[in-house]
């Protein structure tokens, strides 16, 4: 599958998933993007203190945090980032996961829980470098493919 495809798929598979399954799906999603020990050290190079602080309580349970909270460590961590223009990917996807998964809890808009799938499929070809014209030839990325589907099925 070329990658336009894989993403039409996600689509498709959102756009058929009722709300429980997106949010189910999105609330282990989230929570899978923001894990890791290594956001911890890679959030020093990132952030102020103040930023670095907020980032690592938003980490803590953004499955259970409410839009509100989520959007207040936000604004704090946007308030408090040194890198410009520059930063960590993995880093970049647990922000850009953090403000998906507010959306949704906020709106309850599909395109928040695409967006996601999205960014948790970019966080694994980061790890194993997927071929755009057959972007789930590798059994990692694959895997990941069929955990989205599994979940909103």
């Amino acid at each position: 599958m070329h990658y336009d495809e894989v993403e039409q798929a996600v689509r498709e598979l959102v756009a058929a998933a009722d709300d429980e399954k997106r949010h189910r799906f999105g609330a282990e999603t989230v929570v899978r993007l923001t894990a890791g020990d290594d956001l911890a050290d890679a959030a020093e190079a990132e952030f102020d203190d103040d930023a670095r602080q907020a980032f690592e309580q938003a980490r803590t349970d953004p499955a259970g945090s409410t839009p509100d909270r989520l959007r207040a460590w936000l604004d704090l961590i946007d308030k408090g980032t040194l890198s410009d223009g520059d930063m960590d990917p993995q880093v970049l996807w647990a922000l850009e996961a953090l403000e998906h998964w507010a959306g949704f809890l906020a709106d309850r808009d599909p395109e928040f829980v695409v967006q996601l799938a999205i960014r948790s499929l970019e966080a694994v070809d980061y790890e194993v470098s997927a071929r755009l014209d057959d972007f789930l030839a590798s059994p990692e990325m694959t895997a990941e493919f069929d955990r989205i589907g599994r979940h909103l099925r």
